[in-house]
Protein backbone atom coordinates (compact mmCIF):
# COMPACT_ATOMS: atom_id res chain seq x y z
CA UNK A 1 0.00 0.00 0.00
CA UNK A 2 1.15 3.49 -0.72
CA UNK A 3 -0.33 4.86 2.49
CA UNK A 4 -1.54 2.81 5.43
CA UNK A 5 -2.55 3.98 9.52
CA UNK A 6 -2.67 1.18 11.92
CA UNK A 7 -4.51 1.53 14.70
CA UNK A 8 -3.26 5.25 14.39
CA UNK A 9 -4.62 7.83 17.26
CA UNK A 10 -3.97 11.62 17.55
CA UNK A 11 -4.36 15.32 18.42
CA UNK A 12 -3.52 17.77 20.20
CA UNK A 13 -1.81 18.80 23.87
CA UNK A 14 -2.17 15.00 24.55
CA UNK A 15 -5.63 15.24 23.88
CA UNK A 16 -6.78 12.39 21.34
CA UNK A 17 -9.01 13.61 18.34
CA UNK A 18 -8.63 10.72 16.31
CA UNK A 19 -8.67 7.45 17.69
CA UNK A 20 -7.60 3.51 16.49
CA UNK A 21 -7.74 4.29 12.99
CA UNK A 22 -7.09 1.93 10.46
CA UNK A 23 -6.96 2.39 7.03
CA UNK A 24 -5.07 2.63 3.89
CA UNK A 25 -5.50 4.25 0.30
CA UNK A 26 -4.48 1.58 -2.56
CA UNK A 27 -2.24 2.67 -5.85
CA UNK A 28 -4.47 4.68 -8.14
CA UNK A 29 -7.05 4.96 -5.72
CA UNK A 30 -9.04 7.89 -4.52
CA UNK A 31 -10.17 8.01 -1.04
CA UNK A 32 -12.40 10.96 0.73
CA UNK A 33 -12.41 11.84 4.11
CA UNK A 34 -15.91 12.76 5.49
CA UNK A 35 -17.90 13.51 8.29
CA UNK A 36 -19.83 16.12 10.54
CA UNK A 37 -17.44 19.10 11.56
CA UNK A 38 -15.41 17.73 14.64
CA UNK A 39 -15.18 14.53 13.30
CA UNK A 40 -11.59 14.15 13.05
CA UNK A 41 -11.12 14.59 9.31
CA UNK A 42 -8.38 17.23 8.99
CA UNK A 43 -6.45 15.64 12.14
CA UNK A 44 -6.64 12.29 10.91
CA UNK A 45 -4.92 14.33 7.54
CA UNK A 46 -2.19 15.90 9.24
CA UNK A 47 -1.35 12.53 10.89
CA UNK A 48 -1.21 11.02 7.70
CA UNK A 49 0.84 13.36 6.11
CA UNK A 50 3.77 13.57 8.89
CA UNK A 51 2.26 17.54 10.19
CA UNK A 52 1.41 15.53 13.42
CA UNK A 53 3.28 13.21 15.35
CA UNK A 54 1.11 10.39 16.32
CA UNK A 55 0.24 9.58 20.03
CA UNK A 56 -0.52 5.83 19.27
CA UNK A 57 -0.05 3.58 16.21
CA UNK A 58 1.97 4.59 13.48
CA UNK A 59 1.63 5.59 9.33
CA UNK A 60 3.30 3.49 6.88
CA UNK A 61 4.56 5.08 3.24
CA UNK A 62 5.36 2.76 1.03
CA UNK A 63 6.31 -0.13 3.01
CA UNK A 64 8.56 2.32 5.70
CA UNK A 65 7.32 3.61 9.16
CA UNK A 66 6.74 7.43 8.13
CA UNK A 67 8.72 8.56 11.03
CA UNK A 68 11.31 7.27 10.62
CA UNK A 69 11.76 8.88 6.59
CA UNK A 70 13.33 11.99 6.24
CA UNK A 71 11.50 15.41 5.49
CA UNK A 72 12.83 14.74 1.81
CA UNK A 73 12.46 11.05 1.58
CA UNK A 74 8.57 11.90 2.41
CA UNK A 75 8.30 15.29 0.04
CA UNK A 76 10.09 12.65 -2.57
CA UNK A 77 6.88 10.30 -2.07
CA UNK A 78 4.00 12.16 -0.77
CA UNK A 79 2.62 15.99 -1.04
CA UNK A 80 0.10 17.91 1.11
CA UNK A 81 -2.10 20.41 0.02
CA UNK A 82 -3.69 22.12 3.69
CA UNK A 83 -6.32 23.89 4.09
CA UNK A 84 -4.60 27.12 5.25
CA UNK A 85 -1.02 27.75 3.38
CA UNK A 86 1.95 29.85 4.57
CA UNK A 87 1.94 32.89 2.00
CA UNK A 88 5.35 33.52 1.26
CA UNK A 89 6.76 36.81 1.14
CA UNK A 90 8.04 38.84 -2.47
CA UNK A 91 7.60 34.89 -4.67
CA UNK A 92 5.74 34.83 -7.84
CA UNK A 93 3.50 32.43 -8.70
CA UNK A 94 6.50 30.64 -10.63
CA UNK A 95 8.61 30.54 -8.15
CA UNK A 96 6.42 29.21 -5.74
CA UNK A 97 5.78 26.22 -7.83
CA UNK A 98 8.83 25.64 -8.33
CA UNK A 99 9.73 25.06 -4.38
CA UNK A 100 8.03 21.77 -5.56
CA UNK A 101 10.90 20.08 -6.71
CA UNK A 102 13.18 21.28 -3.87
CA UNK A 103 12.94 17.46 -2.70
CA UNK A 104 14.11 15.91 -6.00
CA UNK A 105 17.61 18.35 -6.22
CA UNK A 106 20.52 18.85 -4.67
CA UNK A 107 20.71 21.10 -1.77
CA UNK A 108 23.20 23.30 -3.44
CA UNK A 109 21.27 23.19 -6.93
CA UNK A 110 19.61 26.38 -7.23
CA UNK A 111 18.60 25.92 -11.04
CA UNK A 112 16.02 23.59 -11.87
CA UNK A 113 17.13 20.88 -14.43
CA UNK A 114 15.20 20.00 -17.36
CA UNK A 115 12.84 17.20 -15.48
CA UNK A 116 11.92 20.31 -13.07
CA UNK A 117 11.02 23.28 -15.54
CA UNK A 118 8.91 20.62 -17.42
CA UNK A 119 7.03 19.10 -14.16
CA UNK A 120 6.73 23.07 -13.14
CA UNK A 121 5.30 24.12 -16.82
CA UNK A 122 3.12 21.13 -16.51
CA UNK A 123 1.38 22.30 -13.19
CA UNK A 124 0.95 25.61 -13.93
CA UNK A 125 -0.62 24.98 -17.35
CA UNK A 126 -2.98 21.97 -15.60
CA UNK A 127 -4.06 24.27 -13.32
CA UNK A 128 -4.84 26.98 -15.25
CA UNK A 129 -2.70 29.42 -13.59
CA UNK A 130 0.10 30.23 -16.34
CA UNK A 131 -0.95 33.30 -17.17
CA UNK A 132 -0.23 34.76 -13.24
CA UNK A 133 3.14 33.09 -13.50
CA UNK A 134 5.05 36.23 -13.01
CA UNK A 135 2.31 37.91 -10.54
CA UNK A 136 3.15 37.63 -6.63
CA UNK A 137 1.46 35.08 -4.84
CA UNK A 138 0.23 38.31 -2.28
CA UNK A 139 -1.59 40.15 -5.37
CA UNK A 140 -3.92 36.91 -6.02
CA UNK A 141 -7.31 36.27 -5.10
CA UNK A 142 -8.23 33.55 -2.96
CA UNK A 143 -9.38 30.95 -5.66
CA UNK A 144 -6.17 32.00 -7.83
CA UNK A 145 -4.03 31.07 -4.64
CA UNK A 146 -6.02 28.35 -3.72
CA UNK A 147 -4.76 26.71 -7.54
CA UNK A 148 -1.04 27.86 -7.44
CA UNK A 149 -0.60 26.39 -4.04
CA UNK A 150 -2.29 23.06 -5.85
CA UNK A 151 0.27 23.85 -8.33
CA UNK A 152 2.84 23.52 -6.38
CA UNK A 153 1.73 20.23 -4.91
CA UNK A 154 1.55 18.81 -8.45
CA UNK A 155 4.93 20.15 -9.01
CA UNK A 156 6.57 17.27 -6.58
CA UNK A 157 4.95 14.86 -9.01
CA UNK A 158 4.42 12.67 -5.44
CA UNK A 159 3.05 9.71 -5.94
CA UNK A 160 0.53 10.17 -2.96
CA UNK A 161 -1.10 13.24 -2.74
CA UNK A 162 -2.96 14.54 0.26
CA UNK A 163 -5.46 17.87 -0.07
CA UNK A 164 -7.72 19.31 2.70
CA UNK A 165 -10.87 21.16 1.46
CA UNK A 166 -9.02 21.52 -1.81
CA UNK A 167 -12.49 23.07 -3.49
CA UNK A 168 -12.23 25.85 -0.69
CA UNK A 169 -12.67 29.60 -2.21
CA UNK A 170 -13.09 27.71 -5.56
CA UNK A 171 -15.66 28.85 -7.44
CA UNK A 172 -18.13 25.83 -9.17
CA UNK A 173 -15.89 26.16 -12.33
CA UNK A 174 -12.79 26.00 -10.62
CA UNK A 175 -14.00 23.02 -8.26
CA UNK A 176 -15.08 21.00 -11.44
CA UNK A 177 -12.10 21.34 -12.92
CA UNK A 178 -9.76 20.20 -10.02
CA UNK A 179 -11.53 17.55 -9.22
CA UNK A 180 -11.68 16.46 -13.03
CA UNK A 181 -8.11 17.10 -13.06
CA UNK A 182 -7.46 15.07 -9.53
CA UNK A 183 -9.65 12.46 -11.63
CA UNK A 184 -7.32 12.15 -14.42
CA UNK A 185 -4.16 11.83 -12.83
CA UNK A 186 -5.19 9.55 -10.49
CA UNK A 187 -6.31 7.39 -13.83
CA UNK A 188 -3.64 8.24 -15.59
CA UNK A 189 -0.91 8.21 -13.29
CA UNK A 190 -1.79 5.90 -10.55
CA UNK A 191 -1.69 8.67 -8.33
CA UNK A 192 -3.14 7.80 -4.88
CA UNK A 193 -5.41 10.53 -3.41
CA UNK A 194 -7.15 10.94 0.01
CA UNK A 195 -9.08 14.54 0.17
CA UNK A 196 -11.43 16.06 3.30
CA UNK A 197 -14.83 16.81 1.04
CA UNK A 198 -16.74 19.00 2.86
CA UNK A 199 -19.41 18.16 0.20
CA UNK A 200 -20.93 14.59 0.22
CA UNK A 201 -22.30 14.87 -3.20
CA UNK A 202 -19.06 15.83 -4.87
CA UNK A 203 -17.25 13.22 -3.12
CA UNK A 204 -19.30 10.67 -4.23
CA UNK A 205 -19.27 11.37 -7.17
CA UNK A 206 -15.43 11.38 -7.98
CA UNK A 207 -13.66 9.22 -4.91
CA UNK A 208 -13.24 5.36 -5.04
CA UNK A 209 -14.41 4.21 -1.28
CA UNK A 210 -15.54 6.91 1.22
CA UNK A 211 -13.98 7.06 5.10
CA UNK A 212 -16.92 8.16 7.28
CA UNK A 213 -15.72 9.10 10.26
CA UNK A 214 -17.74 10.09 14.06
CA UNK A 215 -16.23 11.55 16.95
CA UNK A 216 -12.79 10.79 16.24
CA UNK A 217 -13.34 7.38 15.35
CA UNK A 218 -14.06 5.20 11.76
CA UNK A 219 -17.63 4.61 11.17
CA UNK A 220 -17.62 3.09 7.91
CA UNK A 221 -15.50 2.92 4.75
CA UNK A 222 -15.78 1.67 1.27
CA UNK A 223 -17.63 2.18 -1.57
CA UNK A 224 -19.66 5.33 -1.65
CA UNK A 225 -23.41 3.40 -1.89
CA UNK A 226 -22.61 1.37 0.66
CA UNK A 227 -21.10 4.06 2.76
CA UNK A 228 -23.41 7.11 2.30
CA UNK A 229 -26.65 4.74 3.52
CA UNK A 230 -29.75 6.93 5.43
CA UNK A 231 -28.75 5.19 8.75
CA UNK A 232 -24.84 6.39 8.67
CA UNK A 233 -26.02 9.99 7.90
CA UNK A 234 -28.62 10.13 10.64
CA UNK A 235 -26.21 8.80 13.01
CA UNK A 236 -22.97 10.96 11.71
CA UNK A 237 -24.78 13.88 10.74
CA UNK A 238 -27.97 13.64 12.65
CA UNK A 239 -30.15 14.31 9.28
CA UNK A 240 -32.89 12.79 7.33
CA UNK A 241 -31.80 12.19 3.71
CA UNK A 242 -33.55 11.10 0.71
CA UNK A 243 -30.84 9.28 -1.58
CA UNK A 244 -31.13 9.42 -5.68
CA UNK A 245 -29.08 7.36 -8.35
CA UNK A 246 -28.31 10.06 -11.16
CA UNK A 247 -26.12 9.26 -14.43
CA UNK A 248 -23.09 11.05 -11.63
CA UNK A 249 -23.32 8.48 -9.06
CA UNK A 250 -25.57 8.31 -6.11
CA UNK A 251 -26.47 11.78 -5.05
CA UNK A 252 -27.34 12.66 -1.40
CA UNK A 253 -30.64 14.82 -0.65
CA UNK A 254 -31.05 16.27 3.18
CA UNK A 255 -34.79 16.21 4.03
CA UNK A 256 -34.73 17.20 8.09
CA UNK A 257 -32.53 17.34 10.58
CA UNK A 258 -32.72 14.66 12.83
CA UNK A 259 -34.62 14.55 16.19
CA UNK A 260 -31.49 12.13 17.05
CA UNK A 261 -29.50 13.77 20.12
CA UNK A 262 -26.25 14.60 19.22
CA UNK A 263 -24.84 13.81 22.55
CA UNK A 264 -26.26 9.97 21.87
CA UNK A 265 -22.69 7.30 23.24
CA UNK A 266 -21.26 6.91 20.39
CA UNK A 267 -19.89 3.60 21.28
CA UNK A 268 -23.06 2.47 21.87
CA UNK A 269 -24.28 3.66 18.21
CA UNK A 270 -21.13 2.50 16.26
CA UNK A 271 -21.68 -0.63 13.73
CA UNK A 272 -20.46 -4.10 15.32
CA UNK A 273 -18.14 -4.62 12.14
CA UNK A 274 -16.22 -1.19 12.73
CA UNK A 275 -16.37 -1.89 16.67
CA UNK A 276 -12.49 -1.17 17.79
CA UNK A 277 -11.56 -4.04 20.69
Amino acid sequence: MPLESRNLSGGYDQRPIVQAVNLAVEPGEWLCLVGANGSGKSTLLRLLSRVLKPQGGSVVLADRDLHSLSPTAVAQKLALLPQQQTLPEGLTVQQLVSLGRSPHQPWWQWDLDAEGQHQVAQALEWTEIEPYRDRPVAELSGGERQRAFFALALAQNPQVLLLDEPTTFLDIHYQLQLLELLKRLNRERSLSIITVLHDINLAARYCDRMAMLHQGFLWAIGPPAEVLTPENLRQVFQVEVEIFATPFGQQVFPVAASDRSAETSFLSDRPPSLAQP
